[in-house]
């Protein structure tokens, strides 16, 4: 049977996470801010992805991306896929009752539309950046005691740890801080609930994909002092619906650690 977690030394978990977290910034940091450079960017978010493999081997001595929680295994694809569509449908929704409420109005002019390559392209890209950041937030430390020794201290501390990771976006304040806690609780939620890193990822990246599209299909504009709070809701909504749809999954012998 495969453990849930293991106590590994805080400085070997202290260097992993700063290891990984200095390449997941570095896209935005370097890449975005610095260069202005797209291709960089997407490099630098890439090998986040990349490295990640030979610093869970060396971690816990796991087969790669089992240390966070990304092994392989029958129930990935409805993980992946239902978390995916639950965003989607989460952050429909949001647009639907923010348009009632004012938090975004229509304006004037036709959408850009969408192309194939455009989707594409944002298929690709917010999934790489979606499970980057969901190794260094949420995978690492659930299989590290003692975070991962409780399901809610685990959810809270991610949670926590997600919010921090957002540094260029602490500025904007509150508002901000609430929307980004909320996204943590539920994709941490989802996390502990299934045991497997898979399905919060589904729920980060349909959440991404669908920021992405969004311009694209609707030509509207967002009050900022309320759209953070409507997209937090939403999330809190999406958590509440894994807790309740989603058996608890214990490890059984024989699952896979590729």
């Amino acid at each position: 049977m495969m453990s849930r977690y293991f106590s590994v030394s805080t400085v070997r978990v202290a260097l992993a996470f700063l290891i990984l977290f200095a390449l997941y910034q570095s896209a935005e940091g370097i890449g975005a801010r610095l260069l202005h450079n797209d291709v960089v960017q997407d490099i630098l978010m890439i090998s986040a992805v990349v490295v990640a493999w030979p610093v869970g081997r060396w971690l816990l001595r796991y087969r790669g991306y089992a240390a966070y929680a990304l092994e392989w295994q029958s129930r990935v694809p409805i993980l992946l896929g239902g978390g995916l569509v639950l965003s989607l449908l989460g952050k429909t929704a949001a647009i639907a009752v923010g348009l009632k409420i004012g938090a975004y109005v229509h304006t004037t002019g036709p959408a850009p539309g969408l192309t194939i390559g455009g989707v594409g392209l944002a298929l690709v890209a917010t999934f790489i950046a979606s499970i980057a950041e969901d190794i260094i937030t949420r995978g690492l430390w659930w299989r590290v005691a003692p975070v991962a020794a409780k399901s809610g201290r685990f959810i809270a501390v991610s949670a926590l740890i997600y919010l921090l990771n957002h540094v260029f976006r602490l500025a904007k304040g509150p508002s901000e801080w609430f929307m980004l806690i909320c996204l943590g609780i539920a994709y941490a939620a989802a996390l502990a609930r299934t045991g497997s890193l898979w399905a919060a990822v589904g729920l980060h990246w349909g959440w991404n994909l669908a920021n992405s599209l969004v311009d694209g299909l609707i030509s509207m504009d967002g009050n900022p002092a309320l759209t953070p709070y409507l997209s937090g809701v939403a999330n809190l909504a999406i958590a509440a619906t894994v807790l309740v749809v989603t058996p608890i999954w214990q490890p059984a012998n024989g699952d896979s650690e590729t």
